[in-house]
């Protein structure tokens, strides 16, 4: 390595935009492939994961990147569009080293794990890697490790952090059955839940474990409900059932309900009834209806207010942040009770509406009541025709005694139109991604 070489700390890549050489973006690193080697050698940069514009992860070899520099990956602009798949010799650094637990020997460079005792040393957390490119841009190898010094209780958050050898350290090598994921959670935390969920689909099954262990309730729950349900269900079965009970909680209802849906009938309703008692009747509300019907699809919390408030009063309800766009588009107007099951539906009050009148308008002068709701039981192919006649993008749903019992909204209804695997595949076909080639990668 020559002065002055480039160095890079691993999770400053995370998300980073890959530019090929005409400057048009092809995609974002998602993690960095190494090659642990023996002998306490460092360990050899392979390539990018890089999540193109489909959400198909592929390689991107080191050989193929030109710069990284000022926050983005320069490439040859020559990409093969194969799905990336993990090889037993390769290791992902973001995914796998970060938050690992080592043996740091300050004066024992070059020490091997062989010749290593296992008590030997200071146990330190790993917190970041970086790699550093090597002469005559010979490849790029991961040469530094960034740690903090403790272990466990407040010395993890404030032990002293500092940067050293990848020689002096050992236990990389070794599984490890406690592995953290603070910090890998922190590298991704700007991620939409979309992404992340994309994250976690790709990480090893202990690993996913991990992060959703480390994610706080509200962010593990937007995360599941974009997780294929094999991964939903794995995910959940780790947790401890309290926890487990408290991010259903979290969840959207009727994610929460297609959730349980594919759960055992035991274990269902051992989760219920951990669950708040108001919060498991809505669920249990939608696990009563079938899964094709408006009963099956629709959330149990819209957007419910009385005839006397106002336009002031709703434009407040709709700022929301947690709500979802298709949710906070309309405000159901519904005799007491607020919640559903409600009083009387007595129609319903579109955004725009809400933007043309005086903010002291009484929502009641308002309503639009031409539309006529749908039943629980209505069969999804009928939902779909109601959403394109009338341009909506959610609808409310009245029972026989003329309660709103929930509404469905276009999200919901696209899920169960699309194939069951949809969120495992591309969302777009390879003819809308650049740079398409049949050439080798090298691997």
């Amino acid at each position: 390595m020559v002065a002055g070489a480039p160095r890079v700390f691993v999770s400053h890549l995370s998300g980073v935009a890959v530019f090929d050489a005409n400057g048009d973006q092809v995609g974002r690193v998602r993690d960095v492939v190494a090659m642990l080697r023996v002998g306490g050698r460092p360990p050899r940069v392979l390539g990018l994961v890089v999540e193109v514009v489909s959400r198909r992860r592929i390689f991107l070899p080191m050989t193929r990147v030109t710069g990284v520099e000022s926050g983005q990956v320069i490439t040859t602009g020559v990409l093969n569009m194969r799905r990336f798949e993990q090889r037993p010799t390769e290791t992902l650094v973001l995914g796998e080293l970060l938050d690992r637990r080592l043996r740091w020997l300050p004066h024992g460079g070059g020490a091997t794990e062989s010749t290593v005792a296992e008590d030997a040393g200071e146990e330190v957390t790993v917190l970041d890697v970086s790699m550093v490119q090597l002469p005559a841009r010979r490849g790029w190898e991961i040469d530094k490790v960034f740690i903090r010094r403790g272990n466990g209780g407040a010395l993890r958050r404030k032990g002293e952090t500092l940067t050293v050898d990848w020689s002096s350290v050992t236990g990389f090598r070794l599984a490890e059955d406690g592995q953290g994921a603070e910090n890998l959670v922190a590298t991704f935390e700007r991620l939409r839940p979309a992404d992340l969920a994309n994250v976690l689909h790709h990480l090893s099954p202990k690993r996913r474990g991990e992060v959703a262990a480390a994610l706080d309730d509200d962010r593990l729950a937007d995360v599941l409900e974009e997780l294929p349900d094999d991964d939903q269900v794995e995910i959940l079965s780790k947790l401890k059932k309290e926890r487990a009970a408290d991010v259903l909680e979290a969840m959207d209802p009727d994610d929460a309900a297609d959730l349980l849906a594919e759960l055992p009938a035991e274990e269902q309703e051992r989760l219920l009834t951990l669950m708040q008692p108001q919060d498991a009747a809505g669920v249990r509300r939608l696990l009563s209806y079938e899964e094709r019907t408006a009963g099956g699809l629709m959330t149990t919390e819209p957007i419910v207010l009385r005839p006397d408030a106002t336009v002031a009063d709703a434009l407040a309800r709709i700022r929301n942040p947690d709500l979802s766009p298709a949710l906070a588009a309309q405000i159901y107007v519904c005799r007491p009770p607020d919640e559903t099951p409600t009083g009387k539906y007595l129609g319903l009050v579109h955004f725009q509406r809400l933007l043309r009148d005086p903010p002291f308008t009484l929502l009641g002068s308002i309503v639009d009541t031409d539309l006529q709701p749908l039943t629980p039981n209505t069969a999804l192919p009928s939902v779909t025709s109601f959403l394109a006649t009338y341009n909506m993008i959610s609808a409310p749903v009245v029972d026989e005694r003329g309660s709103l019992v929930g509404a469905v909204t276009v999200d919901d209804v696209l899920d169960h139109l699309l194939p069951e695997d949809w969120r495992e595949t591309e969302l777009y076909g390879e003819e809308h991604v650049r740079h398409v080639t049949e050439t080798a990668d090298g691997r």
